[in-house]
């Protein structure tokens, strides 16, 4: 039967064991940062109980994804929006890496990025990479969809909306694409995972959407399994520039979310 392994004032059983049947079990968070030795009450679980072998690395996931990429795709083309934020550029890289000229990026620029945005990632992943990517200036238009709008999420939508109908014209220009590559990760496959209930709109996402349904192409998502701190890691192993890899994230519809009121 099971021992107690360790307790508290506040909990008599805070750690538990079943040592001929191999089983454990805490009443705390070994995770979490002010715990006291909980990496290695974690690390002790994996390798010394459960057997695991520590060779999951930032290198060996790329190692294996792009071998998983290159025998699902193939010689099929794909196409990725890049908008030089971390999840885009680390999916774009990667992919590059294992399909080559098989992948073509589209930049659409709506004239809410970042001061420079588009001129400084046209340069890095043409010339540093050598990327088949296609800017579309599509900053009128946006800002001509937007003209007497004031609430976020309006704004959120028609961006949104526009995104698609942007992108999917340029994807249709190039042709002969099989798949659409997006930068998914994994907290974004858990918030997919939602109950339909009166839940409020806090925001809508500003992803592609239903491109995928529209154009009739097939999603590739590399990174869906990773988290965020995870991205940035394979990114620097890709050597993606640090000050890119860690800078501030950015909001998808851009400066329009950060202006309060009329654009």
């Amino acid at each position: 039967g099971f021992s107690v392994l360790a307790g508290s004032a506040n909990s008599p059983v805070a750690a538990m064991a079943d040592h001929k049947r191999r089983w454990f079990g805490v009443q705390f968070h070994p995770e979490v940062a002010h715990t006291p030795d909980g990496v290695k009450i974690l690390g002790n679980f994996l390798f010394r109980i459960c057997g695991c072998e520590p060779t999951w690395n930032m290198a060996s996931f790329i190692q294996r994804t792009t071998k998983a990429m290159q025998e699902r795709i193939g010689t099929d083309r794909v196409i990725c929006g890049l908008s030089g934020g971390v999840d885009s550029s680390v999916t774009a890289v990667l992919l590059h890496k294992a399909i080559g000229d098989n992948l073509s990026c589209i930049l659409v620029d709506n004239g809410l990025l970042r001061r420079d945005e588009a001129r400084d990632v046209m340069e890095m992943f043409q010339a540093h990479y050598g990327l088949d990517l296609h800017l579309v200036d599509a900053s009128e238009h946006f800002l001509k969809c937007l003209e007497g709008v004031t609430d976020p999420e309006e704004k959120r939508k028609i961006i949104g909306r526009e995104f698609i109908h942007v992108f999917e014209n340029k994807a249709r220009e190039l042709g002969n694409a099989t798949y659409l590559a997006q930068g998914t990760l994994y907290p974004d496959v858990i918030e997919s995972v939602s109950f339909k209930g009166p839940s409020a709109t806090i925001k809508s996402h500003h992803n592609v959407g239903g491109l995928p349904e529209v154009m009739n192409l097939k999603l590739v998502e590399p990174l869906r399994e990773l988290f965020k701190d995870e991205v940035r890691e394979v990114g620097l192993e890709l050597g993606l520039p640090k000050e890119m890899v860690m800078r501030q994230p950015f909001p998808g519809p851009g400066l329009a979310v950060r202006i309060l009121g009329e654009i």
